[in-house]
């Protein structure tokens, strides 16, 4: 049996540090690496693209539920999928961690392998970040993006007659989520993994705006929530067909969880948050990259923000807000 880990109090923080930063990518584009005030990250296009997500025990993940491993990657992976989203390609990460002081060693390690495994691929350096002691564990990061010399891509920009596309997956996480709440993880590993530890198609970012993408944005708090965002922003409609069709795929490896949990799969496909897959709008007639499929078309604006198969949408659920329904 292996010896129990030391937790955070015994250490003093350089120690802890020493821990973290062998887990830690540093990636090309970092020319000073962490170890003094700052790092220092190239940015040859002369524009940065920053974002930053908070994840917070017990509201955003449960220890109970996710090892430090799969948090990591989490926190990664939700704001790489916000730079992706921008049409950018990202570049590093700077992470804030509050930790209790009786929080095992060993978590905060596998924290920063998960943030490694999620980087490491994408050649993206963490490269700094603060540490403090404080009553519940906070993973705060922030990604930084480089555009490549693109526009950026904004929600604004889909226009009447335009294609409606999705990369990624679409209701898996927020399945995963109702299995772990209903005591069910049992029923299907891949489905609660893909809430613990989601892989957004980061890549597809960057490669949308190379094919001309006019709108895009991270499916963070589920598709209809998001839509309706893009919708607003643009001042158009999103007419979405079928679910069972342009969502086939998802819609038939979610419906054995559904006829488990006694939920409509609907549900997870309109408002089944934190997936982070990537909702966009293309020309007409322009090839959508690898990755997209088509989802329906984009409408001069109507009374309803989206629309599916041509009627309001139906759910138990709008999407996932923080702050209310």
């Amino acid at each position: 049996m292996p010896a129990e880990s030391p937790r955070v109090r015994d250490l003093a923080e350089q120690d802890l540090l020493d821990r973290i930063f062998p887990h830690l990518p540093v990636g090309s584009r970092t020319l000073v690496p962490p170890g003094d005030d700052a790092a220092v990250v190239t940015a040859p296009d002369g524009r940065v693209v920053v974002t930053c997500d908070v994840l917070v025990e017990d509201v955003h993940f449960r220890r109970a539920w996710s090892s430090g491993d799969d948090v990591g990657r989490r926190a990664a992976m939700q704001n790489l999928a916000d730079v992706a989203a921008m049409g950018a390609r990202p570049t590093a990460l700077v992470v804030g961690l509050v930790v209790p002081g009786d929080t095992p060693v060993s978590w905060v390690e596998g924290l920063a392998r998960g943030l490694g495994a999620a980087c490491r691929p994408l050649d993206v350096g963490v490269v700094g970040g603060d540490l403090s002691s404080g009553p519940v564990l906070v993973v705060s990061v922030t990604a930084h993006g480089d555009l490549e010399g693109r526009p950026a891509v904004r929600r604004t920009g889909a226009r009447p007659g335009d294609v409606v596309a999705l990369a990624g997956r679409c209701g898996w996480s927020g399945a995963g989520w109702a299995l772990l709440k209903a005591g069910r993880a049992d029923v299907d590993a891949e489905v609660v993994a893909a809430y613990l530890a989601p892989e957004p198609p980061v890549a597809a970012g960057p490669a949308a705006a190379r094919a001309g993408a006019t709108a895009m944005l991270d499916l963070s708090d589920g598709l209809l929530r998001d839509g309706r965002r893009l919708a607003r922003a643009s001042g158009v409609t999103l007419d979405l067909g079928a679910l069972a069709d342009v969502l086939a795929d998802d819609a038939a490896r979610l419906r054995p969880v559904a006829a488990a949990l006694n939920v409509p799969v609907e549900d997870w496909l309109l408002a089944g948050g934190e997936d982070h897959g990537l909702l966009a709008t293309f020309p007409p007639g322009a090839a959508l990259p690898d990755g997209f499929r088509p989802l329906g078309v984009v409408r001069e604006r109507s009374e309803e923000l989206v629309l599916v198969d041509g009627r309001p949408p139906r759910t138990g659920s709008p999407g996932w807000d923080h702050f209310g329904a």
